[in-house]
């Protein structure tokens, strides 16, 4: 591992950082993203051949919101390896399908639930919200309660699409103390 760090030094910054259990974790640019991915997979020092999730998290407030973990698999030297990027709302993504084919699923799924768009996908549609769904469910400022409502009207022998009602509106507690 020593001699890839070398080799991969002179290539691009990158900040290498250790976490919870001793993860190595690689936090590059998103322009950067598949340089690094092809360079990871294909490397004679690492190969990290096996994609096995890409995951999002929002940070709700930070200047860089979204942070998108590519979580890589080395078979060959039992390894794991996080690379991360940070990206803001409006910043996209270019899809790394061409270094692994299985990360078509994945990106799928981080579009519909935070958003963020992927360039150069190759079928970038909803995967886990109905097609009509809108907005999206894992960013923090999403409402809990959602935006519609779903059911089955007996009358009508449908699915029907409502704006959700709450059954009573909020109320104002006064927790002082009367004595």
């Amino acid at each position: 591992m020593l001699q890839f760090k070398k080799t991969f030094r002179n290539f691009l910054p990158i900040v290498t950082s250790l976490s919870f259990n001793n993860e190595v974790s690689l936090i590059v640019s998103h322009l950067n993203l598949i340089f690094v991915l092809k360079f990871l997979k294909d490397h004679i020092g690492s190969q990290y051949k096996i994609l096995s999730c890409i995951s999002g998290v929002d940070f709700l407030g930070k200047d860089y919101r979204f942070c998108i973990a590519y979580d890589l698999l080395s078979i060959q030297f039992n390894n794991r390896l996080r690379v991360k990027i940070f990206v803001n709302e409006i910043t996209s993504i270019n899809s790394c399908c061409q270094v692994y084919i299985n990360a078509d699923w994945w990106e799928r799924e981080v579009w519909d639930m935070y958003g963020i768009y992927f360039e150069k996908h190759p079928d970038l549609r909803r995967i886990l919200t109905d097609y009509g769904f809108e907005g999206y469910p894992f960013r923090k400022d999403f409402p809990l309660s959602g935006y519609t409502e779903l059911r089955f009207d007996e009358s009508l022998k449908r699915v029907v699409i409502e704006p959700v009602e709450l059954a009573q509106e909020y109320r104002i507690f006064d927790y002082e103390l009367p004595w």
